[in-house]
């Protein structure tokens, strides 16, 4: 756990954060500036900075963190009409939180290309 990490701190439970689904690896939460109706992010409860820093051994949490994604695709009502998964890495991308994180979004049409 990174201290300073406002996702670490989400994790860890000293920080409010509204979840839909806690396990041993995985937090997923609401967004609180959601940018379509359903708007969740996922994130490893282990520190990971981002995308650029997993490596080989990674498979397994990220498989998890995929699962877990569908799943909550499915509660929230998405799996059928359709969700997008997104992660950002490095300042261009808008990151903005120094802790991996995936993006769960749908409810509504999205538009190709994002941003």
């Amino acid at each position: 756990m990174d201290a300073e990490c406002l996702f670490c701190r989400i994790a860890a439970g000293t920080v409010p954060s509204t979840q839909v689904h806690a396990d041993d690896r995985v937090i997923a939460f609401r967004d609180i500036a959601p940018a379509a109706p359903v708007h969740v992010l996922l994130i490893p409860r282990r520190h990971v900075a981002s995308a650029a820093d997993l490596g080989d051994d990674d498979g397994a949490l990220l498989g998890h963190l995929f699962a877990v994604a569908n799943e909550v695709a499915g509660r929230e009502g998405i799996a059928e009409s359709g969700f997008r998964i997104v992660t950002n890495v490095g300042p261009d991308s808008g990151y903005t939180v120094p802790h991996l994180h995936f993006h769960l979004l749908g409810g509504r049409r999205m538009s190709w290309p994002p941003g």
